[in-house]
C-alpha cells in the first residue's frame, strides 16, 4: 500500500493534481468559517442546536456546518445541484436544449452556461428567503439573530450578495477541481462537507443513546443511510 502511494507521488502531473485538489478543499473549509455580516453567531448556533432532527440540520450537513454558522458558503453547492437537475429535466421537454445536448462539446458548454445562470438565480432567491427569515428568528432565550444596524432592505441586499457570491465561488472551485484536480469537484465539496460533520454527529448520537433519547436501532439505520449517501456522492 505504501509503495502504491509512493508511486502515485512520483508522477509529477498526478502529484500536482492531488495538491491542487487539497488546496481547493482547504479554501472551502476556510471559507466555511467566514461569517456573514450582521449576524449574531452565538444566537444562531443556539437556534440550530434547538433544531436537532429537523430539515435544517440535514441541509447543514451538506454545507459542512456553514449554514448553522451562516458563513459566506452557507448555501453551499445545493443551488448548483438544483439548477443542474432543472436543466436536465428541461432538456427532455424543450427541443432546443435537447438539440444542444447532442451537439457535442459546444452544446454542453452552452448547457453549462445555462446551469451557471440558473445557479445564480436560485442563489438570489434562496439568499433573499434566508435574509427575510433571519429577521424573524431568535435564539431560545429570545436574543435576536440579526444584529445589523443597517435598514432591513440594506441587510437583505448585503446577505443576498454575500451568499450568492459564496455559492458562485464554490461553483468555480468545483469546476477548477474537475478540470485541474482529481474527481468531480462538486461531489468532492459535498463529500468534504459531510465528512467534517461526521465526528460531531457520532458523538452527539452516542450521547442521545446513553440518555435513552435515541434508540440504538434507529442510530444503526441512520448510520447505514449516511454510508449510502456518502457512496452516492462519491
Amino acid at each position: 500500500m505504501l509503495n502504491i502511494i509512493q508511486n502515485i507521488f512520483r508522477i509529477e502531473e498526478l502529484r500536482q493534481r492531488i495538491f491542487f485538489t487539497l488546496a481547493m478543499l482547504l479554501i472551502f473549509r476556510l471559507g466555511a468559517h467566514i461569517p456573514t455580516p450582521g449576524i449574531d453567531g452565538a444566537a444562531l448556533t443556539a437556534f440550530f442546536e434547538a433544531q436537532q432532527g429537523s430539515i435544517l440540520r440535514f441541509f447543514d450537513m451538506f454545507t459542512g456546518g456553514a449554514l448553522a454558522r451562516l458563513t459566506v458558503f452557507a448555501l453551499g453547492v445545493m443551488p448548483y445541484i438544483s439548477a443542474s437537475i432543472i436543466i436536465q429535466l428541461m432538456t427532455a421537454v424543450f427541443p432546443y436544449l435537447e438539440r444542444l445536448s447532442k451537439e457535442g462539446d459546444a452544446g454542453r458548454k452552452k448547457i453549462t452556461g445555462y446551469t451557471r445562470y440558473g445557479t445564480i438565480a436560485l442563489s438570489l432567491i434562496q439568499g433573499f428567503a434566508i435574509a427575510v427569515g433571519l429577521e424573524s428568528m431568535a435564539a431560545p432565550n429570545g436574543q435576536p439573530i440579526v444584529i445589523s444596524t443597517l435598514s432591513p432592505w440594506a441587510f437583505r441586499a448585503l446577505t443576498v450578495i454575500t451568499l450568492t457570491a459564496g455559492t458562485a465561488f464554490l461553483m468555480w472551485v468545483g469546476e477548477q477541481i474537475s478540470e485541474r484536480g482529481i474527481g468531480n469537484g462538486i461531489s468532492l465539496l459535498i463529500f468534504a462537507g459531510i465528512v467534517v460533520g461526521i465526528p460531531g454527529a457520532v458523538i452527539n448520537s452516542i450521547r442521545l443513546v446513553q440518555d435513552n433519547v435515541l434508540s440504538p436501532l434507529v442510530l444503526t439505520a441512520v448510520g447505514l443511510l449516511m454510508i449510502v449517501v456518502i457512496f452516492l456522492v462519491i
